[in-house]
Parts: structure tokens; sequence; C-alpha cells
């Protein structure tokens, strides 16, 4: 969970999806601090929650200014951003600093603990799994979040910079990605545990430094050798398609059919019987009947499955 939707964030073209793949790989750091269970390992997990749900919120937010101003959020189709949404810009860069867990920033503070207590409990390959999956999501979501929006091919795309109140909004998780990074002892002091635990040790500061620079360089030469994935318009195909498009597909496959039928049906049926008018209700009602009593029958499957 922590290292695989790392795959799909790369080759991915929308970049809200990006984001949402690299929550499920937060959510793999988290799972990983519960499961070591220790109350180290459960504070950092605490911790580590704490400050994503802002720092993500933050990347989340950026995008939806783009996209409230342009439109659209692909990466193929972005670019020269940082010219008309200067602000804007700032925010995101901020937001990527903090989920790649640069030194002063929140991510810095909270996703050490977890990997810290990985080691403390002798799991090498955990915390292996963990750096894999740290270099990951600086280059998914630490790199290409703000290039491919803000800094790559410039299409001439101008716009205005966003609405006072998502400039707000992104201002206050700003200061708190940034304070919670430079002050992490309050942040600490709402642990269910007391921590006894100092992050900007030499060592820590240097291996972090050296594991997102050495990221970065790995990105710079893929995107100068062309062997970095192109932004490609596509739309990959992943588990959620099942129950995204797969549901929409078979509704107009054979639901719409059969409900047609039966409007064709009751035209038919309509008419003068023996002298009278036949009113049956019309097709609408036929159709939104057939669809209450398919919503029903799919919520009774649900309750009985998990009662």
């Amino acid at each position: 969970m922590t290292a695989f939707p790392i795959f799909y964030a790369v080759i991915e073209n929308d970049l809200r999806r990006v984001l949402a793949y690299s929550l499920n790989n937060q959510l793999g750091f988290m799972l990983v601090g519960i499961g070591i269970g220790t109350p180290i390992g459960l504070n950092r997990t605490v911790a580590h929650a704490f400050a994503y749900i802002i720092y993500k919120a933050l990347l989340f937010m950026s995008m939806g200014a783009v996209l409230f101003r342009i439109g659209t959020i692909k990466g193929s189709e972005l670019g020269g951003l940082y010219k008309s949404m200067p602000v804007t810009t700032f925010f995101c860069i901020v937001g990527a600093a903090s989920i790649s867990a640069f030194p002063l920033f929140s991510g810095f503070i909270s996703k050490s603990l977890i990997m810290t207590a990985a080691v403390d409990e002798s799991h090498i390959l955990t915390w292996l799994i963990l750096l894999f999956a740290s270099a990951g999501v600086f280059h998914h979501s630490g790199i290409k979040i703000p290039f491919f929006v803000f800094f790559a091919h410039d299409p001439g795309i101008r716009c205005k910079e966003a609405p006072f109140n998502m400039l707000l909004a992104m201002g206050l998780a700003t200061f708190l990605c940034i304070g919670i990074g430079i002050f992490p002892r309050p942040l600490y002091n709402l642990l269910p545990f007391p921590v006894e635990y100092e992050p900007y040790t030499t060592t820590h500061v240097i291996t972090q430094l050296q594991l997102l620079l050495f990221s970065a360089l790995a990105f710079a030469v893929l995107k100068r050798t062309g062997l970095y994935p192109a932004e490609l318009k596509l739309t990959n195909l992943d588990s959620d398609w099942f129950y995204r498009r797969l549901p929409g597909i078979l509704w107009k496959m054979i639901c719409v059919p059969v409900v047609r039928k039966i409007d064709q049906g009751q035209a038919l049926v309509s008419g003068r019987i023996s002298g009278m008018t036949i009113n049956i209700p019309v097709p609408w009602a036929v159709s939104q009947m057939v669809l209450l009593i398919v919503f029903l029958l799919f919520s009774l499957l649900i309750v009985n499955f998990w009662f």
C-alpha cells in the first residue's frame, strides 16, 4: 500500500488522481505505524495523520484553484502558470515540500517518526520500503505536481490569480505546514504518549536531504534523456474503474434498454378497453420505479453482507 501507488502516480495524467494515489501511499505509512504497535509507533501515526491532512488539503486546494481558473487539471494541458498564479504557485510548492518531508516543513517532523519507529523495532525491510516510498512521494507529488502545472512547457494559458477566499484557505494551511515544521513541540505535546524525540539532528537532516536530492537528480536525468513517461492524454485503468465506470456501462447496456421496452409496452397497453380509458402513469414514473427497486435490492444486499 505504501509503495505500489507510486507506479500509478508516475504515469497518471490527471493530477487530482496523482494526489489520490499519494493519499493511498501516505495511508500506508500510517498503517505501518499502527502495525508496529508500540507507543512510539502509535504516537508517530497520530502525528503524521495530523500533519498529512493539512498539507494534502493544501495540495488539493491548489489544484482546485487551477481547475477553477483553467477548467482542466490534466498535466498534458498545463504549464507556465507561475506567471499568472504566482501566489498559488508558492502555496503549492509549500505543500509539495511538506509532503516530501523537506526539513523545516511539517512532513519532516512527522514522517520521520514512523521510519524511526521501524528502525527501533529492527524492521529493516519495512524501513527500506518506506525509504523507497519517501523517494517516490517526492518524485510524483513533490516534483511532478508543481512542475507540470506551473513550470513545464508553456502552452500560452493566461488567467487570473485564484479568488481571495481560496488564497486565504491556502495561506492558513501554508502557515500551519511551516509553523509545525519549525516548531514541532506543540504537536508532540498533543500526542497520546510522551514524546522524547528530536527531529532536527545532523544525521536525520543530512540523510533526508541526500534522499531528496538524489530523487531530484533521478527526475532530471530521466527528463533530459527522454526516459521519463510523457504526460499523455489517456486514462489509466485501475481497480476504481469497476465501481466508477462499470456500473454506468452496465446500466446503459442492460437497464436502459429494459426500461425503454417497459415504456414501449406501456404505450401499447394504454388505450380504450370496453369503453373505458386506461390511464397508466407516464413513462418517467415507470423508469423511476425500476431505479428505486434496483436501489432497494442493492441496499438489502449491502445490509445482509455487513450484518
